[in-house]
């Protein structure tokens, strides 16, 4: 099953550089004398078997497995706990006084606790980038396998 997702710029270029870096070009060398027309139709119908075989498509255009993390971070932290700090100043310490050290305090914690969460959210975000990218090499590598395994079955020479 498919999981539309909004694929973000930085996990497209992760996933880019990373297979660029350790799926390169394949060199096919053919060692029994074939054409250039007979090679071409070998890594065509090889191609069709990879893929199908594997899974996994390089002419496609990479998608997530899995769903990403909400990458929007949150903010408001302070405003909120300083009006919660406020009111609750307000109420223990029935004075303005107080309710202004409520309101401090309160938003200090507030903006503390948002901002943990945004750190947590990017971290999430930083480790499922990580692993689509992981998943995808390790498909494309498994292709690469699958796709040289074909050719040299056909009398082909592939680093």
């Amino acid at each position: 099953m498919e999981i539309p997702v909004r694929i973000t710029a930085t996990f497209l270029g992760t996933m880019f550089l990373s297979s660029m870096a350790i799926s390169q070009e394949l060199y096919i060398y053919p060692a029994k004398g074939q054409s250039a027309e007979q090679l071409d139709k070998d890594k065509y119908e090889c191609y069709n078997w990879a893929k199908s075989d594997t899974g996994f498509d390089p002419m496609a255009v990479p998608k997530a497995t899995t769903a990403a993390p909400s990458a929007q971070k949150k903010s408001g932290g302070a405003i909120a706990g300083g009006i919660g700090g406020a009111a609750l100043g307000a109420i223990i310490g029935d004075s303005s006084k107080s309710a202004k050290r409520g309101a401090l305090a309160g938003g200090l914690i507030g903006g503390v606790r948002q901002s943990s969460q945004n750190s947590e959210t990017a971290r999430q975000r930083q480790e499922w980038e990580q692993r689509e990218t992981s998943n995808y090499v390790n498909s494309r590598n498994n292709y690469n396998r699958a796709y040289s395994a074909c050719l040299e079955g056909r009398g082909y020479t592939v680093k």
